[in-house]
């Protein structure tokens, strides 16, 4: 009879723990998703679990969570990698992260002075704009260089940064999972023409990416080297106020109301026609133009400049009027690698764009921003780290790229993301310091003017031109409206499966454009909290 009573306990604990898994696996990743699907993107999700050939897989995926359970193996950043985490280590890793809290961010209403200037360029307002106040030319500021950030990449990463042109050369037009018969060439030149197809473009690789081939890891994007290592980096003494920001008190940069005068510090209508003849009297070619930072003349090789890499960064300035200039600098991998749960890799995906954006008031710098896979968080500019330079010119603030996924943080470390109990996490370092101010595309964008060349279909638009120092630089890769890697792999492929919510392979990213630049806050989303501190930073989840 005991015996009888305890299989029934037995039975009932197993059916109680079934139960609870169940639901488990199937409420809290919608529970925990910061972008959860809309309609469209569910209709996908069924077409997607139909891929599947096995019909215990389908009904696995649909009931239970667990997608592609028989594809499940070992994703190793390197072919030659000999390393792999044990499960027992990986065992070990979650019962040390278990034994310390998980915080959510909470995240206040957004005040009345986070928000940009807008309204339209020939306003009354505009045309009685004081022509002093305005920089009739295309340069790019030198404050903005002067406080570029510097980026630490991870000491242990396998996929560095990408030149773009380099990466097109191995990608191949695909629609609804056809390859595109199209004359045109896939380089930055040409990009923006496929968009006449539609927004469902995808660049995918020519190659197997498991195959590893060499151009996906990018090792010649790895910076040179810096003589000192990491000395002079540390946080600012919040008690002190910015070396180079005297406070006026004056916190107008935050809200950019369309009430404020949109005083332009470089108006895009006139700098339009400036540039265009200035392309007609200098153009460059690629190996004769100067690095942005180093003009004609300057001896100095930034190629041996510690920080320097191969791989230029992208810069986009955008004048939001009122003083206020926001600098973009994007950041471009050819290839994301996912971070692992249990020796179980999620979310790699082909392409990888990152960013920071440096708002300034005037020349001064106030806040940054760091993009962090769906999100990010931003930072006053006296919260950040700097580096001190020589010279006696202003510190540099310094920013941390993750492993794999290049997401960007204000700090090394562990950054839990997404899931609870810190089973997802990004990890930084103070690897290789990158100065993407040495070798980069600077560009001009006018949001305003994008906008009216897209209602009139705009065949050249004009909207973003290249800068003075880099006057024949393509733009048609900026206005390409598809994805830069692979669409998401059907369930059906053996390299693909979805646990808990999270996908092995997801689909690749749009471009800088699609990154919000018309942005009237500091950050890519209209919900913004600007942080004071690093432990600031560190409590507060985008999401």
């Amino acid at each position: 009879m005991a015996f009888r009573v305890l299989n029934r306990r037995r039975v009932a604990i197993a059916s109680s723990l079934s139960t609870a898994f169940l639901l488990l696996v199937t409420f809290l990743p919608q529970y925990l998703n910061p972008t959860p699907p809309d309609h469209e993107e569910r209709e996908r999700d069924k077409h997607w679990v139909s891929t599947s050939p096995s019909w215990l897989d389908r009904q696995a995926c649909r009931w239970l969570g667990v997608c592609g359970l028989l594809h499940i193996r070992w994703d190793a950043p390197t072919l030659a990698d000999s390393n792999e985490p044990s499960t027992l280590d990986e065992l070990k890793s979650l019962a040390l992260t278990l034994s310390t809290s998980w915080t959510y961010g909470e995240k206040e209403g957004v005040s009345g002075w986070e928000v940009a200037p807008t309204g339209e360029l020939e306003n009354d307002v505009q045309s009685h704009t004081p022509r002093a106040a305005r920089i009739h030319d295309d340069n790019v500021p030198q404050y903005v260089l002067d406080h570029a950030p510097l980026v630490h990449l991870y000491s242990g990463e396998h996929f560095w940064p990408s030149d773009i042109a380099e990466h097109l050369r191995h990608m191949l037009p695909f629609v609804n999972g056809t390859e595109l018969n199209w004359t045109h060439p896939v380089n930055p030149d040409t990009l923006g023409t496929f968009n006449a197809v539609g927004d469902d473009v995808f660049l995918t690789s020519e190659a197997d990416v498991e195959s590893r081939p060499l151009w996906l890891h990018s090792r010649d994007g790895i910076p040179t080297p810096f003589e000192d290592d990491d000395q002079g980096s540390q946080p600012d003494d919040p008690s002190q106020p910015p070396d180079d920001d005297h406070d006026d008190g004056d916190e107008s940069w935050q809200d950019l109301t369309p009430k404020r005068p949109p005083h332009r510090i470089a108006p895009p209508r006139e700098a339009l026609q400036r540039h265009v003849s200035l392309r007609r009297r200098q153009l460059l070619s690629k190996e004769q133009r100067p690095l942005v930072g180093h003009p004609p003349g300057d001896k100095q090789d930034p190629t041996a400049s510690p920080g320097y890499s191969r791989a230029p960064a992208i810069l986009i300035l955008v004048d939001k009027g009122a003083g206020i200039l926001d600098a973009f600098w994007f950041f471009f991998y050819s290839y994301n690698l996912g971070q692992t749960v249990l020796k179980i890799r999620f979310g790699n995906h082909v392409g990888d764009w990152e960013h920071c954006m440096v708002r300034f008031q005037h020349g001064v710098p106030r806040a940054m921003f760091l993009s962090e896979h769906a999100g990010g968080k931003a930072y006053l500019w006296k919260a950040l780290e700097k580096r001190h330079q020589k010279d006696d010119k202003p510190p540099r603030p310094v920013i941390y790229s993750a492993v794999g996924s290049h997401a960007m943080y204000a700090t090394p470390g562990m950054h839990p993301y997404v899931l609870p109990f810190k089973l997802l996490k990004d990890v930084t370092d103070r690897g290789p310091l990158w100065d993407p101010a040495l070798n980069n595309y600077a560009y001009w964008y006018d949001p305003e003017l994008d906008r009216e060349e897209r209602a009139n279909g705009t065949e050249a638009p004009t909207s973003l031109r290249p800068a003075a120092c880099n006057p024949d630089l393509p733009t048609s890769w900026f206005h390409f409206e598809g994805y830069w890697g692979d669409d998401i792999y059907p369930l059906s492929d053996q390299r693909q499966w979805r646990l808990f919510g999270e996908y092995h392979y997801i689909t690749g990213p749009r471009g800088p454009k699609d990154k919000f630049l018309e942005r009237r806050r500091v950050c890519q989303t209209e919900k913004c909290t600007i942080v004071d501190s690093i432990e600031a930073g560190k409590k507060l989840s985008w999401y």
